[in-house]
Formats: structure tokens, C-alpha cells, sequence
């Protein structure tokens, strides 16, 4: 169930109406693009997961690959975008509690919310897995029930409702009724709302069968992606016409059942979406204190990262990736505009930096896979190498469009200005050509195969 709820982000819920506001029905195409990539970056992380399964992933397979300097920045990089995160929707979710609950100041709140998956976190891994299988079952379920009765009202079956035809997908100035240029933009704000897909091959790490675990995740991911989020965009824009009010101001999925006169469809959607913020702050502090657990393992964070409790969580990393976390909620609400702002744009972009490293880390370890493990080459890259340069060739490109585009100009800068430093730190500290390099790649990746027999 976590390897099914987990790629249902919670921006699939609050942020898909701006997308289709900026590209019409077209949106469809911008999510299908955005999937594609995940579905191929997901193979390539899959394959190098399921070879050598670690809680480090990505981080320490680009530390293999390329070297500790490109595990590093990766490593922290990752780190600071989910603590960001964790901001965000403790934020997220305090507004919607505030609302059924306004005798309670909404930074409380987030304080309470907090407060709560810290000590979840802190518990055991069992418990964040506790939590997350039910949160992951509110989305799956939410998103099928959604779509089962979305389907009917399309095709006039619900009871009061007639069949809507493709009036709203080619009227109103037609299918791509900004141009083909929409569809890019749109691409870029839907985009993000994939990132966490990732999250299981960290999980794996910890699993009793983690090479199976990921094997299944990443081969379910086409199914998961292209029913969840391109099956339900694909009803929503059938029900709702594109440039309506309602998306705006109600959101994609409330305006789309209020369409077919689903009563109180504004308070089922609040449940389902503080469930998938939650589930997402609960997965975003797992992420980050494994990711400087694995940091603090190899030396590039303070060592007391990489000490587990009694009870085998790594409680010192947890109360770091927390802490940032409080300081950034605080900042929230007394700089709105300056130092969050800064956060949030400064960690944007740092999905595209993480995908990009993946691929390139998996073009060199999957030569070393080949041949010095092939019995554990059970997920393998489709069209290898042409589909891996065809991926870093389209996440460039994305790259070069959001410089471009005015609204993800700024998000683009900021992160690049935040990774250069980070690269510089990991430079100075792991210089390329070093003993620590990328050429000694294939010793590591079969001392992890050792540590993992």
C-alpha cells in the first residue's frame, strides 16, 4: 500500500488547477510528459536499488558512481529540500484544522502536527510505517473512489447526470487553447508534485526483502502514474470546463464533484487532503533523517547522525531534519515573503538536480552491475544507454525552459545558486581524482554488495 499511495503527492490535490488553468485540457499532455520522466528515472533508481538496496539510494549511488563529492551534494541538497517540506505542509495541513477547528491558532497547530510524527519517527520504523499505510490507504482509496464515480457521471450512469461528452475537452478554444507552449508551462507546475516517488528505494533499506519491495514499486509505477494521475485529470477536465471559476476557487476535484452534485465534496476533499499532507510531512521526515543518517555513515555529516537508539532509528538525525523543520514553520509565519520565500524557492528545483544524478550515476553503475554482480541485475533499464541520455537530455531541457519561463525563473536561480554552493563544499571536501573519486566506483560497489549479502 506505501509503494501505491506514495506516488500520489499532495500537490496532485492542491496544485493541479493552476496547471490547468495555465494549459487547458492540454494539461494531460504535461502530465504525461512529467510521469514519462519519473517512470524513467524510477526504472534507472530501481535498477540500481534493487542490485544494492541502501538507505542512502540515489546519494550513495552517485558516491560510487562519480564520487563522495557528487554523494555529498546530492545527499545534502535532498536533505534540505525535505526539510523545507516539512514546513510547507505542516503549514498546509494547520490551515485546514484551523478551519474546523479555529479555537486553535493554526500555529499550534503546526506545532501539534509536528509533535506528533517527530515522536512517530522517533518510535520505530514499524510506526512510520504504521502511519503511512493508512494515509497511503485514505489516497488510494479517495483517488479510486474518485475515479469510479467521475467515470460514471462522464458517461451518464450516476444517477441525475448525463453523458458530458468531449464538449469540454475540445470547446472552449479547443484542447491546447494557450498553444503548445502552455503545455510546457503547465509541465513545470506539475512537475514537482511527483517528486517522492523516490522515497521507497530509501525504505527498501530497511525492509526484510528490499530488492523485491523495489523491484515491485518500480515496476508498478507506469500503472500507478497513468491511473492515478492521468485518469483522474483526464475526468476532471471531461467534467469541468478548463477556464471555470470553480477550478480556481474551489479546486480541481471539489469543482469537479460539486459538477455532478456530490453533497459536501468540500469536506471530503479537506479529509483527503490533510491525509496526503500528512502523509507526505510524515514521509518527508523519514526521508531527511535517513538521508543524514546515510550522510553522517560516510563521514559527511556529524557522526552522531549515524547512531541508532535502542530502538534502531537514527534519533539525533531525526532531531536535526525536526528542528530545521520547527525554525522553518516559525519563518513562515514571521517572514512570509523574505526568508521562507527564500526557502522555498532556494529547494524548488532540487528535484531536476536529483533525477539528473540518478541518471548519470546509472550510466556508470550499470556497466559494474553487469558485470560484477549479475545475479543481482533483476531490474534492468529499458533501450539502455538510449533511453538514460534521452532522459537527461529532457530533464536539460526542462532545466533551460524554467530559465526561460518567468514563473519558474526565479525558483530555477535561487536552487542553482544553492546547489553551486553545496558542489562547492563537496569539491573542497572530496577533491575529483582523489582517492575518493568515481574511479574507484566499481571497489565500493562491490563492498556494498558484500554488505548487503
Amino acid at each position: 500500500m506505501i509503494a501505491i499511495g506514495g506516488v500520489i503527492g499532495a500537490g496532485l490535490f492542491v496544485g493541479s488547477s493552476a496547471g490547468i488553468a495555465e494549459a487547458g485540457p492540454g494539461i494531460l499532455i504535461s502530465y504525461a510528459l512529467a510521469g514519462l520522466m519519473v517512470v524513467l528515472v524510477m526504472r534507472m533508481l530501481g535498477e540500481m536499488a534493487a542490485a544494492s538496496p541502501t538507505s542512502g539510494s540515489f546519494s550513495e549511488y552517485a558516491d560510487r558512481a562519480l564520487g563522495r563529492w557528487a554523494g555529498f551534494t546530492i545527499g545534502w541538497l535532498y536533505w534540505f529540500f525535505w526539510v523545507v517540506v516539512l514546513a510547507v505542509e505542516a503549514t498546509a495541513a494547520a490551515a485546514i484544522l484551523t478551519g474546523w477547528v479555529p479555537a486553535v491558532p493554526q500555529w499550534a497547530w503546526s506545532l501539534l502536527v509536528m509533535i506528533v510524527l517527530t515522536a512517530t519517527n522517533l518510535v520505530s520504523v514499524g510506526s512510520y510505517g504504521e502511519f503511512e499505510f493508512w494515509f497511503a490507504g485514505i489516497k488510494v482509496v479517495a483517488i479510486g473512489a474518485f475515479i469510479v464515480v467521475a467515470g460514471l457521471a462522464v458517461f451518464g450512469l450516476l444517477p441525475g447526470t448525463e453523458s458530458v461528452g468531449t464538449e469540454n475537452l475540445t470547446g472552449h478554444d479547443g484542447f491546447l487553447p494557450n498553444g503548445p507552449g502552455a503545455v510546457l508551462s503547465g509541465m513545470l507546475l506539475v512537475i514537482f508534485s511527483f517528486m517522492g516517488s523516490e522515497i521507497v528505494t530509501l525504505a527498501a533499506g530497511e525492509s526484510a526483502e528490499p530488492a523485491k519491495m523495489v523491484s515491485r514499486a518500480t515496476n508498478s509505477v507506469i500503472w500507478r502514474i497513468g491511473i492515478f494521475y492521468l485518469g483522474s485529470m483526464l475526468l476532471v477536465v471531461t467534467l469541468v470546463p478548463w477556464n471555470s471559476d470553480k477550478l480556481a476557487d474551489e479546486g480541481s476535484y471539489v469543482a469537479a464533484l460539486n459538477q455532478i452534485d456530490i453533497p459536501h465534496a468540500e469536506v471530503i476533499m479537506d479529509v483527503i487532503i490533510v491525509s496526503a499532507v500528512l502523509s507526505c510531512l510524515n514521509s518527508g521526515l523519514y526521508t531527511a533523517s535517513r538521508m543524514a543518517f546515510s550522510l553522517g555513515k560516510r563521514g559527511d555529516a556529524p557522526a552522531a547522525f549515524a547512531r541508532t537508539s535502542s530502538r534502531g532509528v537514527p534519533a539525533a538525525a531525526i532531531w536535526a531534519s525536526v528542528a530545521f523543520g520547527f525554525v522553518a514553520v516559525i519563518f513562515n509565519y514571521t517572514s512570509p515573503d523574505t526568508v521562507f520565500t527564500f526557502l522555498l524557492n532556494s529547494s524548488g528545483a532540487v528535484a531536476l538536480f536529483v533525477w539528473l544524478v540518478i541518471c548519470f550515476s546509472q550510466l556508470k553503475l550499470r556497466r559494474i552491475i553487469e558485470r560484477d554482480m549479475p545475479e543481482r541485475h533483476t531490474v534492468k533499464m529499458w533501450l539502455f544507454p538510449y533511453l538514460t541520455y534521452a532522459t537527461i537530455a529532457l530533464i536539460l531541457f526542462v532545466v533551460g525552459y524554467m530559465f526561460y519561463d518567468d514563473d519558474g525563473r526565479e525558483q530555477m536561480i535561487m536552487s542553482t545558486i544553492v546547489g553551486v554552493l553545496a558542489l562547492g563544499i563537496g569539491l573542497a571536501l572530496h577533491r575529483p581524482g582523489g582517492s575518493d573519486s568515481g574511479t574507484d566506483g566499481a571497489e565500493r560497489a562491490r563492498a556494498a554488495e558484500n554488505a548487503n549479502s
